[in-house]
């Protein structure tokens, strides 16, 4: 896979020619049912996957990488509402995101007003079941190994 291909959240791909992040968290939560009981702590149960959610941050400088209507496709793939598959540069699948919110900021604006840089802090949350992740990988499905990756299209 080419350097400059980070990841990718459907057909954006994330790199210096279109949006490189710096920062990838990634916050997985599970879910515990309590129960009160009398004169003992409450007792708690496993019930199941919580949430999983990742947040990507970085800055754009167009003038010398990345594109500055990155932010604004990913902004109309938000407006979608739909769930895109995450995959990273070594191919490893994360499973289907949505775009929860997106944070962005303009600075260093010609006289024109035109912002010569664009932070940016990207929001996804995972709406699949980890069970059909590992279903779909026990399968062997074309295009899903990480030998796939160098397969990717540029935005």
């Amino acid at each position: 896979m080419a350097a400059d291909k980070m990841m990718g959240l459907g057909n954006f791909v994330f790199g210096l020619t279109t949006a490189s992040y710096s920062e990838l968290k990634r916050r997985t939560d599970w879910r515990h049912a309590s129960n009160s009981r009398m004169g003992a702590r409450p007792a708690r149960q496993y019930v199941g996957p919580g949430e999983d959610t990742i947040t990507l941050s970085g800055v754009l400088l167009p003038q010398i990488a990345g594109k500055a209507d990155a932010m604004e496709m990913l902004r109309r793939m938000g407006n979608t509402g739909q769930a895109y598959a995450l995959v990273d540069g070594a191919g490893n699948v994360y499973g289907a995101y949505i775009i929860e919110s997106m944070d962005e900021g303009q600075s260093q604006f010609l006289a024109n007003g035109t912002p010569q840089r664009y932070e940016f802090t990207l929001t996804l949350q995972c709406v699949d079941d980890q069970a059909d992740r590992t279903e779909m990988a026990e399968l062997d499905v074309p295009g899903t190994q990480p030998e796939a990756a160098d397969d990717w299209a540029v935005a």
